[in-house]
């Protein structure tokens, strides 16, 4: 049983984050099967041909919007779960991993809705903030071991 307060409120969020991950994912997939747009000629021959072995644009936003999952998600779980073992605060920590998590979900909507500039950017930049700040409250807290 995890009876860390600070671990147990990271593991929720993390939890969530990878659900939305594979959420993505599953979308990208289901968008390549609608679009008919596959990236490996074995798939395209099963469903219809080798003509179908295509890029599609709004496939290729799909995969970007997992791809930026990919390369900010498992960043943050690493500092999360590093900076839940320093001893913050509950409240606070809570924040820094909401502000992570509401600001993923809108970026993900943002890239899969195309929705107007600045929206997406604006979305990164403020999940960017907490990671920033647990990453230098990590060091700050093993400085003195280095």
């Amino acid at each position: 049983m995890i009876r860390n307060e600070v671990f147990s409120c990271f593991v929720f969020y993390a939890v969530l984050l990878v659900i939305k991950m594979y959420t993505i994912a599953v979308i990208t997939g289901q968008v390549r099967l609608r679009k008919k747009a596959f990236a490996n000629p074995e798939d395209a021959l099963r469903h219809g041909g080798l003509q179908f072995h295509r890029e599609d644009p709004y496939v290729e936003r799909c995969r970007r919007a997992h791809l930026n999952d990919l390369e900010n998600i498992l960043p943050f779980l690493f500092l999360g779960a590093v900076y839940s073992l320093t001893g913050p605060s509950l409240t606070v920590a809570r924040f820094h991993f909401l502000v992570f998590f509401l600001a993923r979900v809108l970026h993900s909507l943002a890239y899969l809705l195309a929705l107007r500039a600045p929206t997406r950017s604006l979305a990164y930049t403020v999940a960017q903030i907490p990671c920033v700040s647990m990453a230098v409250q990590i060091l700050m807290s093993v400085a003195s071991y280095a």
